[in-house]
């Protein structure tokens, strides 16, 4: 049975670290207009919190619903942040140039990310709520650790230079409700190969991919079908439909000599993935293999597993 996955596979997990109990009376914070609600200011302490950082859901009777803006800005101690459920807001240039930040959690609740929000950070993951409506301006430029994203489609924009000079980001997926890209997004990204769109093409211009510190040359941007305002280059780039499928009528489908397998079909040479799992609902799907359709097509085959009772195959984006 076959099951096609036209997202990506760029969902990257931080851990949840636990913060001293005496971590509450170190912030500096300020009451909202509506009288029960604060906003993070900072850190009483100079410097900065060291290590792993926790943002309370409560300070002083308080619900914290946002963090000010360069709160935490220069803490280059600062190697973790878990942000509370209650926030719904970050302050601009709140985690700019915390040199030594790799992880971050966020919030579902969290509707935007500002304006150079985790700019020259050290991430080497992120992810982006299902909540977050706008990406702003240098969001995280100057990431140079972190090598792939996925949008998510409650984004509708992506600021200017929102991913610039993150130089170890080799991939990204942008869901189908992005409308709109802004001017040098991807600015510098020297290693970039792969951009996977899954809807209409968006307005963006020449300058996305801006080669201001080296050129992105490798990059390819790959649409799905039934997509439109596609043509053959967007932003400069190659611009690919990406429609690999799973054959099960050529005579190659199937168990022969101890293996099963069958034939992918599609655009040549696009990337894809092809995954197994024994349960078509749930989150365990294995990556089996990542691999390129040279000359539009490639046959897949894996040991026959008579011991299973039922596995399923889907195909992404790597």
């Amino acid at each position: 049975m076959k099951r096609r996955n036209i997202g990506g596979m760029f969902v990257l997990m931080v851990a949840l670290l636990a913060a001293p109990a005496s971590v509450q009376a170190q912030f500096s914070y300020s009451t909202n207009a509506d009288g029960i609600t604060a906003t993070i200011t900072g850190w009483e302490q100079s410097g900065g919190p060291v290590g792993s950082l926790i943002i309370p859901t409560n300070l002083g009777g308080l619900t914290v619903t946002s963090i000010g803006a360069e709160a935490f800005a220069g803490s280059v101690n600062l190697t973790s942040v878990t942000i509370a459920a209650s926030v719904t807001s970050l302050g601009p240039a709140a985690f700019d140039y915390c040199r030594n930040l790799t992880n971050a959690t966020l919030p579902s609740s969290l509707t935007s990310i500002g304006y150079e929000m985790f700019a020259h950070s050290s991430l080497t993951s992120v992810t982006i709520p299902d909540s977050v409506a706008d990406i702003g301006t240098n969001a995280f430029a100057g990431c140079a650790e972190l090598t792939s994203v996925t949008i998510p489609g409650s984004v509708n924009s992506i600021g200017d230079g929102a991913f610039a000079d993150c130089f170890s980001l080799a991939s990204a997926t942008i869901a189908g409700s992005v409308t709109s890209i802004g001017a040098s997004a991807f600015q510098s990204c020297t290693d970039l190969a792969s951009l996977f769109f899954k809807g209409n093409a968006p307005t963006a211009d020449a300058s996305l991919f801006s080669p201001v510190l080296g050129p992105v040359l490798g990059a390819t941007v790959y649409y799905l079908s039934g997509t439109t305002g596609w043509s053959n280059s967007f932003a400069g780039r190659p611009a690919v439909l990406w429609n690999p499928l799973i054959q099960t009528g050529d005579g190659s489908f199937g168990v022969q000599n101890g293996r099963f397998g069958f034939n992918i079909t599609g655009t040549p040479n696009i990337p894809i993935v092809v995954e197994a799992s024994s349960n078509v609902a749930g989150p365990g799907w294995t990556p089996l293999q990542n691999l390129t359709l040279t000359n539009g097509s490639y046959y897949f085959s894996e040991p026959f597993q008579p011991g299973s009772s039922q596995r399923y195959y889907r195909i992404g984006s790597q």
